[in-house]
């Protein structure tokens, strides 16, 4: 019954391992445990016994003593004669097992222990189950006694152990596994079992959220949720996600931005809120741009933008020191040169109008919402191109002058100020100036980071602002600021001054991190389906349209 398998492809150890699972469960073992009391977790055994005395291995053999209970998945097995060694693996650390022939057992009652040792006509000790049935990849619990091997490795002598969960796929191999980035996204459960930096960084990026809510509740932040789907996609210039609510029988989109909800609470008594959270735009990907991202958005009752900017200096030097990170980083821009980035505060500034004058000579604050040709033809005539300037709206065709040639050429970090009025219908007019918004984005290595301003509180502004992007969006801008109906209902109640500010935590975490590609700092991030797959997805598709067709010639 103990036949030797061999295995000659990844299938074929899938199969090995598969009839294993059936091995144990004739032996009455259940394979996939309910529980298991884990009383120790690694790191915290390596850092109370590294230090410590302890007693020599040939004394621990016939009498160990139980102290530490832990759990994990063995990612080494190897024996030795009458000793087996194993690496256990958990959420906090690695450890070395050993085990011995006569001294082990199954941490079970006594009659699972019989059983185990009477199954099969050559009997199977709790050692043999171990060596026989168990395989890397799976977990196990154990007690026993902690000692040091010859090489100072500190290692658990396991007295008992008992079975938790079964890998039916093999984990890749330690150095010759994944190896294909794409596969790696697909499959990042594996990528932070067997890199311990991909995990680490995933560990950081939880400590990051929580050092940002710690933060904004330090400077008196009310934390609140608003909600994803909604009537209209306002509150930013981007391509929203559409989809259907059946209840209302009506067209709904998913959120591009936080902004107009926090807004509107603070017409209900909230002075100073924020929101941790995703939002949904439907737009381009590229290392630079997941189209589901998390950000925090933030309104300050009484701030302008320049409380903000000192708010951003301040959130910065914070998160640098709490979580321990070098001010100096090397950040890639998006034509993939590496510059080093200098986050020591303050930061410079730099005006948004007369920078891009200097890059290009054109002079933007001389165009208003209804001269796209006009600023098309010169952006032609200085011979600056881009993907599809002909579609674009003056607001766009700005923004992507920008992006083109002011922005590659700021390592910063640097504020960037002093934005025309049509760039942001949201924004406050300044009172010095009334063709430029009172607004500001940071920016690092040619790469976005936040943006914040000084809210425009009016109503009727703001309604007549909704009615010049509607016209917009008419004319083909996907991109331009929908309006919101319900939003200017809120203001008309009254809205006291304030400011906004957001930031996109993944593009900060990937430069916190010194990544190149945002998908390395999503967990799980949503790509394609993979080939096999489309052909499923397109087969589904046809089966459920051919399946309406029918119902309707029925009808």
């Amino acid at each position: 019954m103990n036949e030797e398998v061999k295995v000659t492809d990844h299938q074929g150890e899938r199969d090995v391992r598969i009839a294993k699972v059936q091995k144990i469960k004739a032996m009455g073992i259940i394979p996939y445990a309910q529980s298991f009391d884990k009383k120790n977790i690694i790191w915290d055994i390596i850092k109370n016994y590294e230090n410590t005395t302890h007693r020599d291995i040939n004394d621990i053999i016939p009498n160990p003593e139980m102290q530490v209970q832990t759990a994990g998945r063995v990612m080494l097995y190897r024996t030795h004669g009458k000793l087996a060694f194993a690496k256990l693996l958990d959420s906090t650390e690695e450890i070395q097992l050993m085990f011995h022939r006569e001294n082990c057992k199954t941490l079970t009652n006594e009659w699972m222990t019989n059983v185990i040792k009477d199954w099969s006509e050559e009997g199977m000790s709790a050692y043999k189950f171990m060596e026989k049935l168990v395989d890397v990849g799976d977990f196990i619990g154990v007690r026993g006694e902690i000692f040091k091997t010859h090489k100072w490795e500190l290692t658990i002598f396991v007295s008992e152990f008992v079975f938790l969960s079964k890998a039916i796929r093999p984990l890749p191999e330690k150095f010759h596994g994944l190896q294909d980035q794409e596969e790696l996204y697909r499959k990042r459960y594996l990528d932070m079992t067997m890199n311990p930096a991909t995990y680490k960084r995933f560990l950081l990026k939880s400590k990051f959220y929580h050092t940002l809510r710690e933060f904004y509740t330090k400077e008196g932040f009310i934390e609140i949720q608003t909600n994803i789907l909604w009537n209209s996609a306002s509150g930013a210039a981007a391509k929203p996600f559409e989809t259907h609510h059946n209840d209302y029988d009506t067209d709904v989109f998913l959120r591009i931005s936080f902004e107009t909800a926090l807004k509107k609470a603070t017409v209900g008594r909230f002075e100073k809120v924020f929101e941790l959270g995703q939002d949904f735009r439907n737009e381009w990907s590229d290392p630079s741009h997941v189209q589901e991202f998390t950000q925090i958005e933030h309104y300050a009752v009484y701030w302008n933008y320049e409380d903000n900017m000192k708010f951003t200096e301040k959130m910065f030097d914070y998160l640098f020191e709490k979580l321990e990170l070098p001010k100096h980083l090397n950040v890639k821009d998006k034509t993939g040169t590496i510059k080093e980035v200098d986050f020591t505060t303050p930061r410079k500034r730099i005006d948004f109008t007369e920078g891009i004058k200097d890059a290009s000579w054109i002079d933007i604050t001389k165009y208003i919402m209804d001269d796209a040709d006009k600023l098309r033809a010169e952006i032609k005539w200085k011979n600056i191109e881009f993907e599809w300037s002909h579609k674009m709206s003056t607001t766009t065709l700005i923004d992507h002058l920008y992006k083109k040639v002011l922005r590659p050429k700021i390592t910063g970090p640097a504020f960037i100020y002093n934005y025309p009025v049509i760039m942001q219908p949201l924004a406050r007019i300044s009172d010095e100036n009334n063709n430029i918004v009172e607004q500001f984005q940071l920016l690092v290595n040619g790469r976005e980071m936040c943006k914040a301003y000084s809210e425009l509180v009016d109503p009727i502004l703001q309604q007549e602002n909704f009615e010049k992007q509607a016209e917009a969006a008419a004319k083909g801008d996907d991109e331009a600021t929908a309006g919101d109906d319900e939003f200017v209902t809120a203001m008309e109640y009254g809205m006291p001054p304030q400011s906004w500010f957001g930031i996109g935590l993944e593009r900060l975490f990937a430069i916190l991190t010194e990544q190149d590609n945002l998908r390395d700092v999503v967990m799980f991030p949503l790509m394609k389906p993979e080939e096999k797959k489309w052909s499923e997805v397109e087969s589904r598709k046809a089966g459920e349209e051919e399946k309406i067709e029918d119902e309707k010639e029925k009808k």
